[in-house]
């Protein structure tokens, strides 16, 4: 979770992970630290090209889809409310996502069991070319540092529909044919707690998403 050193600064600005993953901003870093993250892994690059164009609010667009379908399947007679995803959000629960998703991302990016030196160097230099924020930098050095686990991961996810872009953005960036990585989609679902129904849609949005950016 955010320490409240980091919140507190993040989202006095736009110097803030919000700011820096929306709008022209969010295409910059989406472009650079988010692109070499994601595009130095194999089989990673069409899933980076979906999450960084334009910034996450792409995730949220396809989360939104996922979520409403799922939603309409359920048959329930109750008004259910409208999806509150990334691309929907006023900016400070838009803030809390945006370092949601990137947890994830940052995640999933390491589920084949590192991150290395050289991946690790060209991050650091693109994130520092791109904010100043003191917290902000802590904040990557430390997720990128922290050992993997799932469960730390999914406490992120404080409302349903950030745990379906939590997810969403995880297999768009992991490579479902890795062993390891599949193991570690399969535990990050359980510990997000995403109804089955949910999940499956979740990933047939995503081989939609994959084929359209195609």
């Amino acid at each position: 979770m955010l320490s409240g050193k980091a919140t507190t600064q993040s989202a006095s600005g736009s110097a803030g992970l919000g700011g820096l993953l929306s709008g022209k901003t969010g295409a910059a870093l989406g472009g650079g630290a988010l692109g070499l993250l994601l595009g130095s892994k194999k089989g990673r690059k069409m899933g980076g090209k979906i999450l960084t164009y334009g910034g996450l609010a792409a995730l949220g667009v396809v989360a939104y889809k996922a979520y409403s379908n799922w939603q309409q399947q359920q048959g329930s007679a109750v008004t259910q409310a409208q999806p509150q995803t990334l691309d929907r959000l006023p900016a400070p629960q838009a803030e809390q996502h945006c370092y949601g998703v990137l947890r994830a991302i940052i995640g999933a990016a390491k589920a084949d069991g590192h991150i290395d030196d050289r991946e690790r160097e060209l991050i650091d230099n693109e994130v520092a070319r791109l904010t100043s924020d003191g917290a902000l930098l802590q904040w990557f050095d430390a997720e990128l540092k922290k050992p993997l686990d799932p469960a730390d991961i999914a406490k992120s996810a404080t409302t349903a529909e950030l745990a379906a872009e939590m997810y969403l953005a995880s297999i768009l960036v992991a490579d479902e044919q890795s062993f390891m990585e599949k193991a570690y989609l399969t535990e990050l679902a359980q510990q997000l707690k995403l109804a089955p129904a949910l999940k499956a849609e979740l990933e047939q949005q995503a081989r939609q998403a994959v084929t359209a950016a195609g």
